[in-house]
């Protein structure tokens, strides 16, 4: 699935877009405002120095990632060979490198961040997947996950209109948990939804940090520590 739509990478934001565009806002707004809502819920004393960028795609979120925690390497890693080059010219620095997903090596990353990924792989592969990102991760790292939401009717609706996301099987945030407590993670993963407001109702943004546990919004996080 991945390695054709990065045949067509000059295209990907127009297609993101296309669907996106119902909540009123671009895909910047998402991109900025996950990592913005992590460190709102990491550990205060959590200081990751090696960042895992799961699925990184083109590479913007990784940079973005390097951006907000500005001691940490951070790693995209991606299986599309296409997304990797890409990501390497545009972003790649001293701190920013990109990488194959057969490159990961075991207990390296403090931090491992994965958005809109699960929802492309298969049901039977993705405790896979899961395996693979724990044993990534050091003693005592974090996983967090994000994922669109198939509890909320804007989130399935936004999906159905991007190409490459129409045929996607989205999990929903009780099956997020499930698998990664199944993988080894720890047994009382904090699960929290973001994203409940288009812009037309941006005013009502402030009441989100009381509603994420409701786990209704666009999008959700699983964060869980190895």
């Amino acid at each position: 699935m991945r390695e054709p739509l990065f045949d067509l990478s000059a295209e990907y934001e127009h297609m993101l877009n296309q669907g996106i565009r119902l909540s009123g806002e671009d895909r910047h707004f998402f991109l900025e405002g996950r990592p913005r809502y992590l460190m709102g819920i990491l550990p205060l004393h959590f200081q990751p120095k090696r960042i895992l960028d799961f699925g990184c795609g083109i590479g913007d979120t990784t940079s973005h990632l390097a951006a907000m925690f500005t001691e940490a390497e951070v790693i995209g890693v991606d299986e599309a060979e296409k997304a990797v080059e890409h990501a390497r010219e545009q972003f790649g620095s001293a701190r920013v490198r990109f990488e194959r997903v057969e490159s990961l090596r075991n207990d390296y990353f403090d931090l491992a961040y994965v958005n809109g990924v699960f929802h492309h792989i298969p049901t039977g592969e993705r405790i896979g997947a899961f395996n693979l990102i724990r044993r990534s991760l050091s003693s005592g790292g974090m996983l967090a996950l994000f994922e669109n939401n198939p509890w909320n009717p804007g989130a399935r609706m936004v999906m159905k209109r991007i190409p490459f996301d129409r045929d996607a099987i989205m999990i929903s945030p009780r099956e997020a948990v499930q698998l990664v407590v199944e993988s080894g993670f720890q047994r009382s993963p904090l699960a929290r939804s973001l994203f409940y407001f288009p812009h037309c109702l941006a005013w009502l943004r402030a009441t989100e940090v009381v509603l994420d546990r409701l786990l209704l919004g666009a999008q959700y996080c699983v964060l869980a520590q190895k």
